[in-house]
């Protein structure tokens, strides 16, 4: 029973990257207990090649979110520390700029290897800090490598274009040339993936990196750096600049307001977001985010319950319900709605296993900290006073664990269906037509991803077209891929990461007419 629950676990964490099962089989090593020591744990920052410390030699505690215990510290860096960063990455863009997209693609490759060859180490690194099960981390690390790769097949795609003149004297060529240094704001849920997401293609562009990782989770970004510098990345290209949440203001700030910095790149809230873009108008500085949503995830009753059930689990209670596309509304129409409940409780009672993330078995790991099961517990609270029905879960169950809940007879003036959740709560509303559900849907300011469940194929082309999110699943609750575009609509973000277009965020286009022809 338990092979076959690793199997099956397996096969889902890696579905994203098209991993067959019979690849999936030799992956249950990886269940084990917590590691005594840990590979690639840096305790100092990365600037221009080398490990620094903060200028003022401050440093902050880095904590497992499993048992609370102190990882080790990381440099508490300020925005002096930050602006030397950016020169430092002024300086690097001047030859980087210079080199070709096959040199790039040739070092962002290696790169991947070696991120690979390191797949499990970078795994353990990861649940350490982020808590998330082992499985999950190593699909992470699988999943962030893929972009490496991808933005080094990419790099050598960057076409500008010749265009017709009306004048015969005159020639119109396009160019297309790296916007120089990006800074960049990554988040703790996926501190690999979001990473490379992000710089892979800034990097495979022409452009040089500072960023600053999550406070809560700093190790994974600087084992990226030392395997980066192994394949031969130049100092200055990639810089990581750790800071403790004090500093979080200013440093971000030096990012958004410095003029050397020509583009700035950000997943996390909203509220930190429109911050940020004021910030980044004193400078106009090319910006993309990637900010909260509210991702309503629709069952129509004419959809497949069991695929409904399936893609609710791994919408909602991947990451223990943490990511940005989980499934917050969940939105269930009546003639469905009493099975579907019946149904989710069943396999949400025989899958989901609360622990630390290298225990054999566990699905569910820590929230990030105290002050998230505060939030998570006050959504069911808020419910329950409300008129919601528990069916499962609602309760703390110590440290940052939040056991995995289903409230059922969910209403839309409760919290957990206007603000985003953020973890493992599973709250169904019940609807009547297809019109009420649009409208419901449609009603938030958010527009990152929406699901829906429908087995009509004129519905779901209705669906598709009326959602207003960027990112739609149909009978489908894990879409994220390397090769397809990640971009919110409305107050969800601006640009988008990944696939072909994710490029073009990094890339400037410049007109040359060539007269006298």
């Amino acid at each position: 029973e338990q092979k076959l629950f690793e199997f099956k676990y397996f096969r889902k964490v890696y579905s994203v990257l098209g991993k067959s099962a019979s690849e999936l089989i030799p992956q249950k090593r990886l269940f084990m207990a917590a590691p005594t020591s840990v590979r690639f744990l840096h305790e100092k920052a990365y600037v221009n090649g080398k490990w620094t410390e903060a200028a003022s030699g401050k440093t902050f505690d880095v904590v497992n979110p499993s048992n609370g215990k102190k990882i080790g510290v990381v440099p508490d860096m300020d925005a002096t520390d930050t602006q030397n960063a950016i020169q430092f990455a002024q300086t690097a863009f001047e030859s980087w700029k210079e080199t070709t997209a096959k040199e790039r693609s040739v070092i962002l490759r290696k790169w991947s290897e070696l991120c690979m060859q390191n797949k499990d180490e970078l795994a353990k690194l990861l649940t350490l800090e982020n808590g998330k099960p082992l499985a999950e981390a190593t699909g992470e690390v699988m999943y962030g490598t893929s972009f490496m790769e991808w933005f080094a097949e990419e790099a050598r795609r960057v076409y500008g274009d010749i265009i017709q003149s009306p004048a015969k004297s005159k020639k119109i060529l396009v160019f297309k040339q790296p916007i120089g240094v990006a800074g960049m704001i990554t988040p703790w849920n996926f501190p690999n993936a979001m990473i490379t997401r992000k710089a892979c293609a800034a990097i495979a562009a022409g452009c040089t990196v500072v960023l600053k990782p999550a406070e809560d989770t700093p190790y994974s970004a600087l084992a990226l750096c030392e395997l980066a510098e192994k394949a031969g990345l130049p100092p200055g290209v990639l810089n990581i600049v750790t800071c403790s949440r004090s500093n979080a203001g200013e440093v971000g700030k030096m990012l958004c307001e410095n003029p050397m910095v020509k583009k700035i790149s950000f997943t996390g809230s909203t509220v930190v977001g429109k911050i940020l873009l004021q910030q980044s108008a004193s400078t106009v500085k090319k910006v993309s985010m990637e900010l909260g949503g509210n991702a309503p995830f629709i069952v129509f009753d004419s959809a497949d319950l069991d695929q409904a059930v399936n893609g609710t689990m791994v919408s909602k209670f991947r990451c223990s319900g943490q990511t940005c596309v989980c499934a917050n509304r969940i939105l269930v129409q009546e003639g469905i709605y009493p099975k579907y409940i019946q149904k989710l409780a069943e396999v949400m009672s025989r899958d989901l296993k609360i622990g630390d993330g290298f225990e054999s078995g566990t699905t569910q790991g820590p929230l990030i900290n105290s002050n998230a099961v505060e939030k998570v517990d006050g959504h069911v609270q808020d419910a329950i006073q409300k008129g919601a029905k528990l069916v499962l879960g609602g309760q703390k169950k110590g440290g940052n664990f939040y056991a995995p809940t289903l409230l059922q007879d969910v209403t839309l003036d409760m919290k957990c269906a206007k603000e985003e959740i953020f973890g493992p709560i599973a709250a169904i509303h019940k609807f009547k037509t297809e019109e009420e559900v649009i409208k419901i849907a449609n009603a938030t300011t958010a527009g990152l991803a929406g699901y829906f469940f429908s087995q009509n194929i004129s519905q779901v082309w209705r669906m598709a077209e009326k959602l207003e999110y960027g990112l739609i699943g149909v009978n489908e609750g894990l879409f994220s891929m390397t090769e397809a575009p990640f971009g919110g609509w409305k107050e969800s973000g601006l640009g988008s990461e990944g696939s072909k277009y994710g490029l073009n965020e990094y890339l400037e286009i410049k007109y040359v007419c060539l007269g006298g022809m």
